[in-house]
């Protein structure tokens, strides 16, 4: 009887040593799991001075100068910040969407942005003060 009972108790102590042993395999599979990478958006939203002048555009900021791709939303911002513009080569601040991408030309800019979306145009609110003011 006491063989039998040997018997039970290694085979208990053997599933449990089995059991125990692969639920830490599956722990060390999570932990050992490789982080994802974190892609930054490639849609960004950049506050600076833009200009547009004939075929050309700039978005300039505090610490960055894009070409801008021309295209309808180029055209539709020049058109916008017009009113804003005491002379023609005069900068307007906005705020726009857009994504940024290498410059395929040899010249100009090493990048160029891509306006997705003009947010705002930030001298339309000091041009508002200065009504108020006279």
């Amino acid at each position: 009887m006491k063989i039998e009972r040997m018997k039970k108790l290694l085979l208990i102590l053997a599933l449990s040593v089995t059991a125990f042993s692969c639920q830490d395999e599956g722990r060390e599979d999570l932990m050992n799991q490789p982080e994802t990478e974190k892609v930054p958006d490639s849609i960004q939203t950049l506050t600076g001075e833009f200009i547009y002048a004939g075929d050309e555009a700039i978005l300039r900021g505090n610490d960055f100068i894009y070409g801008v791709t021309i295209d309808s939303m180029s055209k539709i911002l020049a058109k916008q910040v017009q009113p804003f513009q005491k002379e023609e080569f005069d900068m307007v601040a906005v705020k726009i969407k857009g994504k940024i991408i290498p410059n395929s030309r040899l010249e100009g800019w090493d990048e160029n942005i891509e306006i997705r979306e003009i947010l705002e145009i930030l001298e339309t609110a000091k041009a508002t003060e200065q009504q108020e003011e006279e």
